[in-house]
C-alpha cells in the first residue's frame, strides 16, 4: 500500500463509538491507512455537550476557554464579536513548530486520537469539526507537523496546532501523493470545507495528550517485536558459545522468581534452542560451571523489559480511554477546568521503555563481543575472520554496535525529570512528554540495528561451528540461519563490503521475516 495514499474504499475501517479505541485501532488508522468513521452515538453526544457550550458562550459571565483568553491571559474576558477571531488566532499563534517534520504515522496517529477525545463528547465541539478531522484522515491529508514545540503540557500544544491549522484550510500539508502543498488546495481538491472554529473548537483541538501517546502506542509494539528477536538472537548466540540450556529451565523462572516476562523470554529462548547438539558442552575441553552473565542472565535481563513493556501498556490503555481536554463538559453538563493535559503519566513509561531498550541492547552487544573474542568464545576464529590478520572479520561491525549501543545510553537519560516553566508562570511545570516519545522512536531504531549486529555475529559462528557437518544445529536457529542466508546476510569467509550484510539483517529484523521463520519451527512465540 502506498502510505501517502488516501484510503481506499474497501479499506479497513475504524469506527470510534462509546467503545475505547484501542491500540490496534491507532495502528491501523497510523500505519495501516485505515479508514476511519464516527458512530451515531458518538455524534449526538457531541450535540448535546456543543448545546451547553453555546448556553455558557451567550451567559454574561466569563468561563475559561468559551469566553476568555488561554494560559496566562485567562484574565481577558472576550466579546462575542471577537471569539471567531480568538479561536483563529489561537491555533495560529501556537502553530509554532520548528525543525523537520515528524513521521507521517505519528501525524495520523496524533490526529485520530485527537478526533477521539472530540467524538467522546467531552470537548464540546461541533459534530462538524470531529467529522472533518476523519474526511482529513480518509483522503490522506497529512498536516506538516515539526519536531519541536510541545513541552507535554498543556498536552501537544504546538503540534496539535498545525493540525488544527489544515482544518481550517491554512498552512501546509502532504497530500495523497506525498507532496507538500498549501492545505486550502488539498482542502478544495478532496472537497472537504474548512472549518470555521467557533466558541472553545480551537482549545479543543490542541489540549491533548496526543502525538505522546500515538508514539507510545507504536512504541510498545515495536518493542514488543524487538523483546522476541532478542530472545532468538540470545539463543542464537548461546548456542554457538556452546553453553547451556539448563538455565532456561520452566522451573527456574516462573515458579521461584515469578516475573512473568522473564519467563516467557526463558520458554522463548528454549523453545528455539530445542534439539541443539551444541548446547550442553560447557564441560567439554575447557570446562566452566557457568555461563556469562549476558549468556546465563538474558531472560532475567529481556524478562524485565517485557514487564516494563506491559506496564507501558496498562498506561495507553489508560490513556486510550481518557478524554484529555481542558475545560470538560461532564454528562452533568458542568463544564470544569482540570490538568488532566498534563503528560506526566505518559512521559513517566516512555522514559522507562527507553531504560529498557538500552539495556537490552547493551547485553546484545556484549554477546556479540564474545562471540568475536577468541580468549572467550571456546574455540572460534578472532571476530570470526577466515584469515584473523590478513581478514578483520566483523571487528568493526561490533564497533558499529558498540556506539549505537553508547547512544542509546544518552538517549535513556529521563526527559520527563526536566521542566521548563511557560506562559509566564501560569504553566510552571511542564511533562516533557513529547521529547521522550521522540527520543524513544530513535532508541527503537538503534536497538532493530544492535540486534541486527547479534544476529549477524551469531548466524556467523553458527554456520563455522557446524562447517564440517558432524554437530547439527536447533531446527529453529537453522531455520533463523537459512532466512538470514535468504535475506542476503552473507556468511563465513573473506572479508568483503560488509555494510549491505548488516542492512539485510536490519531489514529482516524489521519485516518480521526473522521470527516468522523461526515459528515456522518452534510454533508461536511470546
Amino acid at each position: 500500500m502506498d502510505m501517502h495514499s488516501a484510503a481506499a474504499p474497501d479499506a479497513p475501517l475504524v469506527l470510534v463509538g462509546k467503545a475505547d479505541v484501542t491500540a490496534e485501532d491507532v495502528l491501523a488508522v497510523a500505519r495501516g491507512n485505515a479508514r476511519v468513521e464516527i458512530g451515531p452515538d458518538s455524534l449526538a453526544e457531541m450535540a448535546v455537550s456543543r448545546a451547553r457550550i453555546d448556553a455558557l458562550a451567550a451567559e454574561p459571565r466569563p468561563v475559561y476557554g468559551v469566553s476568555t483568553g488561554f494560559g496566562a491571559l485567562a484574565v481577558r474576558h472576550i466579546s462575542p464579536e471577537l471569539r471567531a477571531q480568538l479561536q483563529r488566532s489561537l491555533v495560529r499563534s501556537h502553530a509554532a513548530g520548528m525543525g523537520p517534520a515528524v513521521e507521517r504515522e505519528v501525524t495520523r496517529a496524533l490526529m485520530f486520537l485527537r478526533m477521539k477525545t472530540l467524538a467522546s463528547g467531552r470537548t464540546g465541539v461541533r459534530p462538524l469539526v470531529a467529522q472533518t478531522m476523519a474526511a482529513l484522515l480518509n483522503a490522506g491529508i497529512t498536516p506538516v507537523v515539526r519536531e519541536y514545540g510541545s513541552l507535554g503540557c498543556s498536552g501537544d500544544l504546538a503540534p496539535l496546532s498545525h493540525c488544527a491549522l489544515v482544518l481550517m484550510g491554512e498552512g501546509v500539508a502532504y497530500g495523497p501523493d506525498g507532496a507538500e502543498r498549501p492545505a486550502g488546495e488539498l482542502l478544495a481538491e478532496a472537497g472537504i470545507t474548512p472549518v470555521e472554529l467557533l466558541e472553545k473548537e480551537g482549545l479543543a483541538l490542541i489540549n491533548g495528550t496526543d502525538g505522546m501517546l500515538g508514539m507510545l502506542v507504536m512504541a510498545c509494539a515495536d518493542l514488543a517485536r524487538l523483546f522476541t528477536i532478542a530472545d532468538i538472537t540470545a539463543a542464537m548466540s548461546l548456542e554457538a558459545l556452546l553453553g547451556t540450556d539448563k538455565v532456561l529451565a520452566p522451573e527456574l523462572h516462573g515458579p521461584i522468581r515469578p516475573h512473568p516476562g522473564q519467563a516467557l523470554s526463558a520458554a522463548n529462548m528454549l523453545a528455539v534452542l530445542k534439539d541443539s547438539g551444541l548446547t550442553g558442552h560447557h564441560q567439554d575441553d575447557a570446562p566452566r560451571v557457568q555461563d556469562a552473565y549476558s549468556i546465563r542472565c538474558a531472560p532475567q535481563v529481556a524478562g524485565a523489559g517485557r514487564d516494563t513493556l506491559a506496564h507501558a501498556r496498562l498506561v495507553a490503555d489508560r490513556e486510550l480511554a481518557a478524554s484529555v481536554d481542558n475545560p470538560v463538559v461532564l454528562p452533568d453538563g458542568r463544564v470544569e477546568s482540570n490538568g488532566n493535559f498534563h503528560g506526566a503519566p505518559v512521559a513517566y513509561v516512555l522514559d522507562f521503555l527507553a531504560i529498557a531498550a538500552a539495556d537490552l541492547g547493551s547485553i546484545s552487544e556484549r554477546r556479540t563481543d564474545r562471540l568475536l573474542d577468541k580468549s572467550r568464545s571456546h574455540g572460534l576464529p578472532a571476530f570470526l575472520a577466515d584469515d584473523p590478520g590478513v581478514d578483520s572479520g566483523l571487528m568493526i561491525a561490533q564497533y558499529t554496535q558498540a556506539a549505537l549501543v553508547s547512544e542509546n545510553k544518552r538517549l535513556a537519560v529521563p526527559a520527563s525529570v526536566d521542566s521548563i516553566p511557560s506562559s509566564a508562570m501560569q504553566e510552571d511545570h511542564v511533562s516533557m512528554g513529547w521529547s521522550a516519545a521522540r527520543k524513544l522512536r530513535q532508541s527503537i531504531d538503534n536497538l532493530g540495528r544492535i540486534l541486527a549486529v547479534e544476529l549477524t555475529a551469531s548466524a556467523r559462528a553458527l554456520e563455522i561451528r557446524t562447517v564440517d557437518g558432524t554437530v547439527a544445529l536447533a531446527p529453529a536457529t537453522a531455520a533463523a540461519l537459512a532466512v538470514a542466508r535468504e535475506a542476503g546476510v552473507g556468511g563465513a569467509g573473506r572479508d568483503r563490503f560488509l555494510a549491505p550484510d548488516l542492512d539485510a539483517a536490519e531489514a529482516l529484523v524489521a519485516s518480521g521475516a526473522l521470527v516468522r521463520a523461526v515459528e515456522k519451527v518452534t510454533g508461536p512465540l511470546a
